[in-house]
C-alpha cells in the first residue's frame, strides 16, 4: 500500500518526466514527432522491397504484416533499452533530490509507449491502402497493447536494476534483442519457415505471442488463446519480478552510481 501511495503522490512528476523524455528525444530534430511515423514507414518499405519485390515473396497485404511486427518489436526494444539506462542517466538527480527511483524506468517506458501509440496512425493508413479494413475484432487490439506494456515495463525494471551493478548488461541485451527479433517473425511468415522441430523456439518468445494476436486483431482473425494467456502470464510475472527486484536493490543504487 505504501508503494501505491507513493506512486499516487508523485504521479504528476511521472507525467513531467514522460514529457521531458519525449522532448529530449526530438531535441534539435527538424522532423520531430513526424519521424515517429516516418521511420517505421521507411523500414516497412525497405523490408517489403527486399522480401516481396526482390525475393518474390509476400502478398498485397504483406506490408501490413511487416509493420505490425515491426512496431511492436521496436517499442519493446527501445523501451527496454531506455529503461536499462534510465537510472544511470539520472544519477545526478538521484544523488541530489529524493524521487522514487522507479519513476525513471517507468517514465522511459511510458514515453516510448506514447510515441508507439502515435505511430499506429501509420499502420492504420497503410492497412486501409492495402485493402485491410477494420472489423469488429479490431477492438481486441487492446489485449496485445496491454500485454506489450506489461512485458516491456517488467523487463525494463529488471534490466535497469542489473545495469546499475553490471555495466556490460547494455551490450549483452543488444545481442539478446537480435535473437528476439529473429524469433518474432517480423519480416517473414512464421508458418512458412517453422517446422515441427523448431516451432518451440517461437512459442517460447512471449513477444511473438503478443505480435500474433496483434496481427489477428488487425487482419480480423480469431484470437490465439494459447498465445494470449502465455503472453499475459509472462507479462504479469515479469512485471511483478521487476518490481520486487528493483524494490529490493534500489537502496544500494547510490553506492554504484
Amino acid at each position: 500500500m505504501s508503494v501505491f501511495k507513493t506512486f499516487s503522490k508523485y504521479r504528476n512528476l511521472l507525467g513531467e518526466l514522460v514529457k521531458k523524455d519525449i522532448k529530449l528525444k526530438y531535441r534539435n530534430s527538424y522532423l520531430g514527432v513526424v519521424w515517429t511515423m516516418l521511420e517505421p514507414l521507411l523500414t516497412m518499405i525497405v523490408l517489403t522491397l527486399v522480401f516481396s519485390g526482390l525475393l518474390g515473396k509476400g502478398t498485397r497485404d504483406f506490408p501490413v504484416y511487416i509493420l505490425t511486427g515491426r512496431l511492436l518489436y521496436s517499442f519493446f526494444a527501445n523501451g527496454t533499452k531506455a529503461a536499462l539506462k534510465s537510472v544511470r542517466a539520472n544519477a545526478g538527480m538521484i544523488k541530489k533530490v529524493y524521487v522514487p527511483k522507479y519513476m525513471y524506468p517507468f517514465a522511459s517506458v511510458l514515453s516510448g509507449y506514447v510515441i508507439f501509440l502515435i505511430s499506429l496512425i501509420v499502420l492504420a493508413v497503410v492497412a486501409v491502402s492495402r485493402g485491410v479494413y477494420p472489423t469488429v475484432r479490431l477492438v481486441l487490439m487492446f489485449v496485445p497493447l496491454l500485454q506489450i506494456l506489461l512485458l516491456t515495463t517488467g523487463v525494463g525494471l529488471i534490466l535497469a536494476t542489473m545495469a546499475v551493478f553490471f555495466r556490460d548488461v547494455e551490450y549483452l541485451w543488444s545481442v539478446a534483442l537480435m535473437l528476439i527479433m529473429y524469433t518474432c517473425a517480423i519480416f517473414y511468415q512464421a508458418e512458412t519457415v517453422i517446422n515441427a522441430k523448431n516451432a518451440w523456439i517461437f512459442k517460447l518468445n512471449p513477444l511473438y505471442a503478443v505480435i500474433v494476436n496483434f496481427r489477428n486483431a488487425v487482419f480480423g482473425q480469431a484470437m490465439d488463446f494459447q498465445a494470449m494467456w502465455y503472453a499475459t502470464a509472462f507479462g504479469i510475472v515479469s512485471l511483478l519480478a521487476g518490481i520486487v527486484v528493483f524494490y529490493k536493490k534500489q537502496d544500494k543504487f547510490i553506492l554504484y552510481l
